[in-house]
């Protein structure tokens, strides 16, 4: 249906480019993902059904990200009213493109009697996309709901995701490169001569560079490169004696995280690669044995488990053992293994006990936590020293010196992740952990969830840095089953 003359809105005619039969219609879920979309379509018609509006209604009062994106658009079309009629057409933001309200269409023509009702809402907006079509139209479906997508191709209609901000599969940034030379430029290779490589490529602050022989890839040296003209070569690393990478990308993560310069780090990878193994435990080193932070706070999502954390048993604390069960064992795993070696992460927090040495070389026996090793986390939280928080209750916060670690990031939007991370205050280290391949919220995946976006956003910049992790170190089984199910 084009636009007539009489309702012409003053964009149309200072903008002799704006296609008035081009239409874009936006699904409930596009506009809930980013409350912006509206303002991301330059020279056309955003079209927005009835019957989205009446669903923002619903999730305006939710307290989530949806609920304030919800409240954000309707305070957007709100504003817009006073241009004009939403139903004819008023002008966007520098007149770059054209809103528009469609009424819900009276019938869904592709349902059949037995069908009624079922998937109302999506059939709704599909048919409001048919009807644009039949009038002559040239519309196009934007949708983050793959099965809305394949409804409207299925009847023939054009559909695709909404895709701003998105990250592509293929090019996405994993923090490191391999380069091969020959054995003997290996071993007089300095990081001076290391520029020499990085000429002839883009190559950002912090970002990794393994020089690897080409007969034998397991004879390597690492590089960092730091910005500028400086490169600085990798060693080995241990925590307490006790700890060290197990490969080469687990010796780039701690790296980046204990330094301090490197204010944001981002740990990409599939289960058991050690991501929140490592940031836990370069967190509780420095806070409890360096003192260069005040606390080590951690939060994780809560998509696998419904709305809030109010659904659990218990009171606040007692729901968050259950929501940070993964963050419990594995701190009480990194206690266990220092008592073992006799040696003391905590301080003055804890005594030292006298126990045999860990032998790394023979399968450890299964043993009970003693009182120490089962306490552990809550004499933390009581000295101050550690926290755990839902990530709802961290809006509106300002967080400085302390060593902030959020896992399961990719089950957060981009905007989620811009709201925590501008919370950090003076001294604070951030750092975000997930696995991109492993997404539980429905209108996310590889390309758009906060972690890899993050990642694409900042990867210019001297204070991120960034390691995608491969190789699972959990078990030979659940190496096996990541590899093989």
């Amino acid at each position: 249906m084009e636009i007539q003359n009489s309702t012409h809105t003053k964009a149309d005619t200072q903008n002799p480019s704006m296609r008035l039969n081009r239409i874009f219609i936006l699904d409930t879920n596009v506009l809930l993902h980013d409350a912006n979309s509206l303002l991301a379509f330059k020279g056309v018609v955003v079209g927005i059904p009835f019957v989205v509006l009446e669903e923002l209604d619903a999730f305006k009062k939710e307290s989530a990200e949806k609920g304030r994106n919800a409240r954000e658009v309707i305070r957007m079309l709100d504003h817009l009213r006073a241009k004009g009629c939403l139903s004819l057409g008023v002008a966007l933001e520098n007149d770059s493109a054209i809103l528009k309200v469609f009424p819900n269409p009276p019938k869904v023509e592709f349902e059949t009697e037995n069908q009624k009702g079922y998937g109302l809402k999506d059939n709704l907006i599909i048919q409001t996309v048919r009807n644009l079509v039949n009038e002559g139209n040239t519309v196009t479906l934007v949708s983050k709901d793959i099965n809305a997508r394949v409804k409207a191709d299925a009847l023939g209609l054009d559909a695709e995701d909404y895709t701003k901000g998105k990250v592509s599969v293929e090019s996405f940034y994993k923090g490191w490169s391999r380069i091969a030379l020959p054995s003997l430029d290996l071993k007089n290779l300095s990081a001076k001569k290391t520029l020499s490589f990085m000429e002839d490529r883009e190559v950002w602050p912090n970002e990794f560079f393994i020089f690897e022989s080409e007969n034998n890839p397991q004879n390597y040296r690492l590089f960092r490169y730091l910005g500028g003209t400086n490169v600085k070569e990798v060693d080995t690393i241990k925590i307490m004696h006790t700890f060290e990478a197990r490969n080469i990308q687990q010796l780039m993560t701690l790296d980046l995280l204990m330094d301090d310069s490197v204010k944001i780090v981002t740990l990409l990878g599939p289960a058991g690669t050690g991501k929140t193994f490592l940031a836990l435990l370069v967190g509780l080193y420095k806070v409890a044995t360096l003192h260069q932070y005040r606390k080590l706070l951690v939060s994780r999502p809560v998509i696998a488990l419904g709305a809030d954390v109010g659904y659990l048993p218990g009171e606040l604390q007692e729901k968050l053992r259950y929501w940070m069960q993964p963050v419990y064992d594995n701190i009480e795993f990194i206690y266990s293994q220092l008592f073992q070696t006799n040696e003391s992460l905590f301080g003055s927090i804890e005594q030292k006990k006298k126990f045999k040495k860990f032998d790394r070389q023979q399968q450890p026996q299964a043993k009970p936590a003693t009182a120490e090793e089962a306490h552990v986390i809550e004499r933390l939280v009581q000295k101050g020293m550690l926290s755990l928080e839902a990530i709802t209750y961290m809006r509106g916060r300002s967080i400085p010196y302390q060593f902030v670690f959020i896992d399961e990031v990719q089950n957060l939007t981009p905007h989620e992740v811009k709201t925590i991370v501008s919370r950090a205050g003076e001294g604070t280290k951030v750092v975000l952990a997930g696995d991109p391949y492993q997404i539980d919220s429905p209108f996310l995946d590889f390309t758009s969830n906060g972690l890899t976006v993050t990642t694409e956003k900042l990867k210019q910049e001297s204070l991120f840095g960034s390691v995608f992790l491969e190789t699972s170190e959990r078990s030979e089984l659940a190496k096996l089953a990541a590899e093989k199910l």
